[in-house]
């Protein structure tokens, strides 16, 4: 999922501040773009306009870059939330968590999620990163559940906050498979009517 995190995720870009803060941004970017196991220290480096040499003292290992990624994700979605939480009303707010979604579909079509996609090649690893990508994952899916039970749906918040999350997952998947950011932008105006329908 993307956070622009607008809403779930944008791309995250390198942009001047510390050469943590760079090396943490483009560990993001490039790991969307290229993939984990394709991904070198030296890509993320060359990403973050910082010499290779540099990065060793923030990052010893590509590991702690992923780390380093997936917190980029969890501050992205807690800016993202706290956004969302401005708005007036939870229909407003899961219709904007939406929007947020379709306006990325042009990047998920080249790149797919970048929640979901680095969740589906850490699951592959047997180092707990999944673990905490899961984290991370479980406060965007909590937070719908909330936006639902305040719609009233206390019996099946949960269930409903599964098929938003679902829905996404698997637009994501077919939009970047088939490269067409136009399935993204269908099943958003669907899910927003779904949306409308339960309030």
């Amino acid at each position: 999922m993307t956070y622009s995190e607008s809403a779930e995720p944008s791309r995250p870009k390198a942009k001047p501040g510390s050469k943590r803060e760079r090396l943490t941004s483009a560990a993001a970017q490039v790991l969307h773009e290229q993939g984990v196991e394709k991904t070198t220290i030296a890509d993320i480096a060359r990403a973050a306009d910082v010499p290779l040499g540099n990065v060793y003292y923030y990052f010893k290992t590509k590991d702690q870059l992923v780390e380093a990624a997936i917190d980029a994700h969890a501050q992205g979605l807690a800016g993202l939330i706290a956004a969302l939480d401005a708005l007036p009303t939870p229909q407003d707010r899961l219709k904007a968590l939406l929007s947020g979604w379709v306006d990325q579909r042009e990047l998920t079509a080249r790149y797919g999620c970048p929640t979901g996609s680095l969740a589906s090649e850490l699951d592959k690893r047997d180092d707990g990163l999944d673990q905490t990508l899961a984290k991370v994952m479980r406060v965007l899916l909590d937070w719908a559940e909330q936006q639902f039970h305040a719609l009233g749906r206390t019996a099946d918040a949960r269930e409903l906050a599964v098929a938003l999350i679902a829905s996404y997952q698997g637009v994501s998947l077919l939009t970047n498979t088939f490269r067409d950011p136009e399935l993204m932008a269908v099943e958003g105006r669907r899910l927003e009517r779904w949306i409308d329908s339960l309030a």
